[in-house]
């Protein structure tokens, strides 16, 4: 039913159209056979009264209804396909809509968790046509089941015991396949893992953001060798199963065919005795062989409705993965301007299966207007305190207070709206320049004046102005006439973006890093103007940058070592004046 209601919250017009096909279709197989017995029975009276005319008259009549249920059969199937077809890529584009918009709700945690991914590539590969396929398989028993009784009627004229033999023939391919379909799943559930290999292989070898890499290392035949050898055991596995399987399927599909066989022998012999007429011999034929077909349509289609519905679950275990950080019941309002600043009150947190505290009982204010960098090692702990910020994460222990408020009290997006930030690992958008920045409020993505001068802002207008195109540009390769940008570049046009939000909270981490030592005067020369009347918190490794900050933080092993000016850090000679010193003393 779970199932049923995706396909019909897909389309309900394409999903009748489909029932009414299969629920047609049903009938036409006894109708066909009883034609082509009565059409035969016909013809032998015409041969055995030479040719009378009434008998060429029946002949014809019955000709041409023949003629005219083939017409409508194959008319039905055509509408059949075209109705499963349509109703199959609508259906694919509205799961994919589904997974997206999942996704969208869940956590940042979620996405840093292998199981994510293997449910993720399960539910995107499995459900983009099984559901179509299940709800038309439950459409085709019901035309099975009418089809059924039809036949059964005829074939139990000549005799029940043949009915029952008929019946019987397909039960053990039918429970042999609904067992390799068990396991089938099982070994579809294993090869996950093995799956999303291959498939980031194949991305390493087939997109830009490697290709340098992968050449100037000469990579590419040591990552198709793993490729190759993945793929391998991928195969050498799904080739056992799938062989047995098939195997096993013609073992007991050949019960069936013996059957069959004997039905025509049994019917043969009652003709020759003269007990039955030659048309009915063809109608009874006829009738076993449809049968069977139409028993095993029966049985097929529980089997494939299971089958389905395992693979299926996969898109329903993960629709059901709930997001931990959500907005409260009733969430407090975000006022603007913020009166009060970021509170960061005894904080600590531990990454998922982490031992090591990421933060350790972290305090320190940002007041309204202030700027503050936030300085220490690779791993201190630095970006983890902007995901915490942003409430990608919960803290484990201690508070986080925005405005006065502890930010689990708000709507997490309606937060983060007050957020605008330029990661180290900032997006490339294979998007338009204008796009690129303009995706940084999309309330204003198509306002060109607040492009511009977000672009003018990062210092990025000269790199707009020398595209061929402007802000219609197309970066990237990935697309036909697409631009490709410098590092640098990319940072001016990321920062741009951040400059978009007019947002009370600034983030920027290593917004220089790519960009050349002119790019960086000119951007910090400017800083106290664009983050005025904002609070900015700046990550860097660069004290170049920090010294411009109101005050500093230093962090060291996830804890807070120090905090104040630049001046005044240097005064105590501690771990910041240490590292300062020792950045310094390579430039002189």
């Amino acid at each position: 039913m779970r199932v049923f209601r995706l396909v019909w919250s897909t389309s309900p017009r394409l999903t009748v159209a489909l029932a009414v096909v299969s629920l047609a279709q049903s009938l036409v197989p006894a109708a066909q056979v009883w034609l082509a017995g009565r059409l035969i029975d016909e013809v032998v009276a015409g041969i055995a009264n030479d040719g009378a005319d009434r008998f060429i008259r029946a002949v014809i009549w019955l000709a041409v209804i023949q003629l005219g249920l083939f017409v409508v059969a194959s008319l039905l199937q055509t509408g059949g396909n075209i109705s499963q077809q349509l109703l199959q890529e609508r259906l694919a584009i509205h799961v994919q809509t589904l997974i997206m918009g999942h996704a969208n709700t869940l956590d940042l945690a979620d996405f840093e968790n292998a199981k994510y991914y293997d449910e993720l590539q399960q539910a995107q590969r499995e459900s983009a046509n099984r559901p179509v396929q299940m709800v038309a398989q439950v459409f085709n028993l019901g035309r099975s089941l009418i089809t059924f009784g039809t036949l059964t009627a005829i074939l139990v004229g000549l005799s029940p015991w043949v009915a029952v033999a008929t019946l019987l023939a397909p039960i053990p391919a039918f429970v042999s396949g609904s067992r390799y379909g068990w396991w089938g799943f099982q070994q579809m559930r294993r090869q996950s893992p093995v799956r999303r290999v291959m498939t980031y292989l194949t991305t390493l070898m087939t997109t830009d953001e490697y290709a340098k890499e992968v050449k100037l290392f000469t990579l590419g035949n040591y990552f198709i060798d793993r490729y190759q050898r993945a793929a391998a055991g991928y195969y050498a596995e799904t080739k056992t199963l799938l062989v047995r399987r098939y195997l096993a399927g013609f073992g007991w599909g050949a019960l069936t065919i013996i059957v069959s066989s004997a039905t025509f022998l049994y019917v043969a012999i009652l003709a020759v005795r003269g007990q039955v007429t030659i048309g009915a011999v063809t109608a009874y034929v006829q009738a076993a062989a449809q049968l069977q077909t139409a028993f095993q349509g029966l049985l097929g289609g529980v089997q494939g409705i299971y089958e389905h519905g395992l693979y299926l679950s996969t898109l329903y275990d993960l629709l059901e993965r709930q997001p931990r950080i959500a907005a409260p019941s009733d969430p407090a309002p975000v006022r603007r301007p913020f009166t009060h600043g970021i509170e960061f009150d005894h904080v600590s947190y531990r990454y998922p299966g982490n031992e090591a505290l990421a933060l350790d009982d972290v305090s320190f204010t940002i007041a309204p207007g202030e700027t503050v960098s936030l300085v220490g090692r690779n791993g201190a702990g630095k970006s983890t305190v902007v995901k915490l910020l942003g409430r990608l994460y919960d803290p484990d222990e201690g508070r986080i207070l925005i405005d006065g408020r502890d930010i689990r009290d708000y709507d997490p997006a309606e937060l983060r709206r007050q957020f605008s930030v330029m990661f180290q690992d900032y997006a490339t958008y294979q998007f338009s320049a204008g796009e690129n920045i303009g995706v940084g409020n999309v309330a204003a993505a198509d306002d060109a004046d607040a492009i511009a001068r977000a672009a003018e802002r990062a210092g990025a207008d000269p790199v707009v102005a020398a595209l061929p195109d402007g802000f219609a540009t197309m970066l990237g390769k990935w697309f036909e006439g697409g631009h490709q940008l410098s590092g640098g570049e990319w940072q001016k046009i990321a920062l741009a973006r951040a400059f978009m939000r007019d947002a009370e909270i600034l983030i920027l981490d290593e917004p220089t890093a790519a960009l050349d030592a002119q790019a960086e005067h000119d951007l910090f020369s400017r800083i106290k103007e664009l983050t005025a009347g904002r609070m900015a918190l700046y990550i860097s490794h660069r004290f170049s940058t920090a010294r411009m900050a109101d005050r500093i933080l230093v962090l060291d092993g996830g804890r807070l070592i120090e905090q104040g000016t630049h001046d005044e850090l240097m005064a105590r000679a501690g771990r910041y004046a240490s590292l300062f010193e020792l950045q310094a003393a390579s430039y002189r």
